[in-house]
């Protein structure tokens, strides 16, 4: 039996652990947060004290943590215990440069990388649905297929080197980004226009501009849910800031996604504990209004 570690057990993190036992993986985890440690064990997982922990013994390592600096100090731990031949998976979003470090990080350690950040949220993490932007050499990819597949819908061979699956991932980032204010906005709109939030709702979920992101967006919106529903304003907020500078590498201008950066500042400025749909009180909060579903 494969030995599996995941070191951040947050929202993603724990959906990835859960589908790794359920597939039949010994899981070993660590968080720096108790509580998580604690769902953790309740879970079935071995809590270890510290990355290096994790890596003793593992044959790879998921790494979802919040930004690059934390991913490459995990992997200064996991180098003094993990054996060559091993595997560590970035699964977490981080600039693609970053990526690139954690590789040079690994020179001469004979581990394998896979740089695989996902897409599908908390749902998709604990549903084992997620969508991997996987790069690594095709016999890498082969070779944890098996453990690839535990806890995704679809994966994506996206390419060989280091930071090409975080550069998918910056694009993507930018159009759900750019998806999720504008449905704000358009929330603000029909509330002051006095359309009713169920038809909206009804409308925007069947049309061509339905699909996961709007329905779950515009779902909380008009629920009146913006704390706890495991999209916290501070990852989108952080991708998007990836995305920009990606863009701004490349000398390419994301007008729409500038704008939806500029609307989640102003939301993780006003609101920096709550979730993403918290950006829609900016605007509700200059027009006076917000739509509600009916009771």
């Amino acid at each position: 039996m494969k030995t599996i570690g995941v070191i951040g057990l947050g929202n993603m993190g724990s959906g990835l652990a859960k589908n790794l036992m359920a597939a039949g993986f010994n899981v070993v985890g660590h968080d720096l947060l108790p509580d998580r440690m604690q769902e953790f064990k309740a879970m079935g997982g071995n809590s270890k004290r510290n990355a290096a922990e994790v890596g003793d013994g593992a044959d790879a390592v998921f790494i979802m943590v919040m930004n690059g600096d934390q991913a490459k100090s995990v992997v200064e731990e996991l180098k003094t215990t993990m054996k060559p031949g091993s595997a560590v998976i970035i699964s977490a979003t981080i600039h693609a440069t970053e990526a690139v470090e954690i590789s040079e990080q690994l020179v001469g350690t004979g581990f394998d990388l896979i740089d695989s950040p996902v897409s599908g949220g908390r749902p998709g993490a604990h549903g084992g649905t997620l969508t991997l932007m996987a790069s690594a050499p095709a016999a890498v990819m082969q070779k944890w297929d098996d453990v690839l597949q535990a806890v995704s819908g679809t994966i994506h061979h996206v390419g060989d080197e280091p930071g090409v699956g975080q550069t998918v991932k910056g694009c993507l980032q930018s159009v759900i980004g750019s998806i999720f204010s504008s449905t704000f906005e358009a929330s603000v709109l029909a509330a002051k226009a006095g359309v009713d939030a169920d038809a909206l709702y009804n409308v925007f979920s069947t049309s061509a501009a339905g699909c996961g992101i709007t329905n779950a967006a515009l779902g909380a919106v008009i629920d009146r849910e913006f704390q706890n529903t495991g999209s916290h304003i501070s990852t989108m907020h952080k991708d998007l800031t990836i995305s920009m500078d990606l863009a701004r590498t490349h000398g390419v201008p994301l007008f729409t996604a500038s704008m939806a950066m500029q609307m989640f500042q102003a939301g993780i400025t006003r609101y920096p504990d709550a979730d993403n749909q918290t950006v829609a009180k900016i605007s509700e909060e200059i027009v006076g209004v917000h739509l509600e579903r009916s009771k």
